[in-house]
């Protein structure tokens, strides 16, 4: 039986090397939208084909297809709702968009301020600072923590070879979602250094949290694990298909953010049978 400890180094890990996807920034002047684009269709095939070889089929070997069935569609709900209720600010490949209670103010105020906001008086300064880490932060831990959730709930249930496909695939993904995340914070005008440390830490902190809760929470009953993998599938597939596909279309690139999604795919297949193999 796999402990928290190890869970929590995989997890970890797995969300350091979202800082890879980081390493553009110091070249950003050759990143396009193109390539921005294809990496966002590439992570959204690896947490499509994820969700499903990963989470749902092997939730239904281990129980029934209504539990897996029932936490797909109380995880993706919630992921909904939580995006509605939640302020938080997205990443996009030129600015943020603000949803869920977050202002316009709040988006334009990422753009290129290095460190003034245009208010008066140091404390209004820091608290608009950290409004903006918070509504950041919000959006990252809607985004990684069903990744987290599904490597925690895996390895609780006894599934090392699921949680082990789990963590290499996504850490994968987690390469051109870094890669989507640091582009529109580069041009905040921050330092490559800090981008590439937020970054990293932007995937390690809710994916370890997030993993210690779903491995903690199965640990107590393994009969649990249908109805954790249906919920971690059905936030990620949310994820997928509320922001990663609309994000990445739309831009006149659609046809190789399209190409991306399938080689993420079969990527995933291909992952899946050598580790399982």
């Amino acid at each position: 039986m796999t402990t928290l400890p190890t869970v929590i180094g995989i997890a970890g890990a797995t969300g350091l090397v979202t800082g890879l996807g980081a390493l553009p920034v110091f070249v950003r002047a050759g990143v396009s939208h193109r390539t921005y684009d294809a990496a966002l269709g590439l992570a959204a095939g690896l947490m499509v084909a994820a969700s499903v070889f990963g989470l749902i089929l092997p939730g239904t070997e281990e129980g029934t297809l209504e539990a897996v069935l029932f936490g797909l569609l109380v995880g993706g709900i919630g992921l909904l709702v939580g995006n509605r209720l939640i302020p938080h600010l997205h990443a996009r490949y030129r600015g943020w968009r603000a949803e869920g209670g977050a202002t316009d103010d709040d988006a334009s105020g990422m753009a290129g301020r290095n460190g003034s906001d245009g208010v008066d008086g140091t404390a209004a300064t820091v608290d608009a600072a950290l409004r903006r880490a918070l509504l950041v932060g919000g959006a990252i831990t809607l985004h990684n923590a069903p990744e987290g959730l599904a490597i925690g709930v895996a390895f609780a249930s006894g599934l090392e070879e699921v949680a082990l496909v789990l963590a290499v695939v996504i850490g994968l993904q987690n390469v051109p979602d870094g890669f989507a995340f640091a582009i529109p914070m580069a041009e905040t005008g921050m330092g490559n250094l800090r981008v590439l440390v937020y970054t990293a830490l932007s995937g390690t902190i809710p994916q370890v949290l997030a993993a210690t809760v779903g491995f903690s929470l199965v640990s107590l009953s393994t009969g649990l694990f249908p109805v954790a993998a249906g919920f971690a599938a059905g936030a990620m597939l949310a994820v997928v298909f509320r922001e990663m596909i609309p994000s990445s279309h739309g831009h006149g690139h659609s046809d190789a953010a399209t190409a991306a999604f399938l080689v993420g795919f079969v990527l995933l297949v291909v992952v899946d049978a050598a580790v399982v193999a």
